[in-house]
C-alpha cells in the first residue's frame, strides 16, 4: 500500500508542486507514513488477538521495531525511486500495480519463505531473497512466533543489503530529478 501511494503522490500534488517550493520528500515519505498508521491499527488487531487466544510471543518481541524500521526503509527506497520515474514518465503509473501485485505474491505473505526454501534449495533461496520483502516478513515471523519460524540468516542479509541499495538509489535518483519536478509536472 505505502509503495502504491508513495508512488502517485507527486502527481497527485501536482498543484502544490508547482506553487510552493519545499523539501519534495515529504510528500512520498508521507504517504508511507500514512500506511504505518494503518499497519498500527492491523498490529493493535494482531495484539488483541493474540491475547484472545492467550498466544504470548517470547523475548524476540523486543527485535520488532528493527523490522519495522527495515519494512519503512524496504517501503520508502522503492517508493522513492517510482515516484521519480512517476513524474518522468507517467505511463508508469500503469505498471505500479502489476509490480505490487507480483511482490504479493512472489513475498512470503500466505506461506513460510521455508517451503521455497526445503522445496528448491538454499541457492534458488538466496536468489529469492532478493525481494526485500521476503527478510521483513521473516524478520516479523521469527520476532513474533518465536522458535516456530526460522531466519535464513544468508537470505536475510541479502535482503538488508539490497533494502538500502534501493534507499540510497531512491534518495539519488529522486534527488537529481526534483529540480525538474515543478517543470514536467
Amino acid at each position: 500500500t505505502s509503495l502504491s501511494s508513495a508512488s502517485q503522490s507527486l502527481v497527485g500534488n501536482a498543484n502544490l508542486i508547482s506553487k510552493v517550493y519545499f523539501p519534495r520528500m515529504i510528500i512520498p515519505a508521507g504517504a508511507v507514513i500514512t500506511s504505518f498508521v494503518d499497519f498500527l491499527i492491523a498490529f493493535g488487531i494482531l495484539v488483541a488477538m493474540m491475547a484472545w487466544f492467550q498466544f504470548w510471543p517470547d523475548w524476540r518481541i523486543v527485535t520488532l521495531p528493527l523490522f519495522i524500521a527495515l519494512a519503512f526503509l524496504a517501503a520508502i527506497g522503492p517508493g522513492l525511486l517510482i515516484t521519480a520515474l512517476n513524474v518522468k514518465y507517467r505511463d508508469f503509473r500503469y505498471v505500479i500495480p502489476f509490480l505490487v501485485q507480483f511482490g504479493l505474491y512472489a513475498s512470503p505473505v500466505g506461506f513460510s519463505s521455508s517451503v521455497i526454501r526445503e522445496r528448491f534449495g538454499g541457492t534458488l533461496f538466496t536468489i529469492y531473497s532478493l525481494n526485500p520483502m521476503v527478510g521483513v516478513i521473516d524478520g516479523f515471523r521469527w520476532a513474533i512466533l518465536g522458535g516456530h519460524s526460522k531466519i535464513y540468516w544468508p537470505g536475510f542479509c541479502l535482503s538488508i543489503a539490497l533494502v538500502v541499495v534501493l534507499l540510497f538509489l531512491g534518495i539519488w535518483y529522486f534527488r537529481k530529478m526534483e529540480r525538474t519536478f515543478a517543470d514536467v509536472i
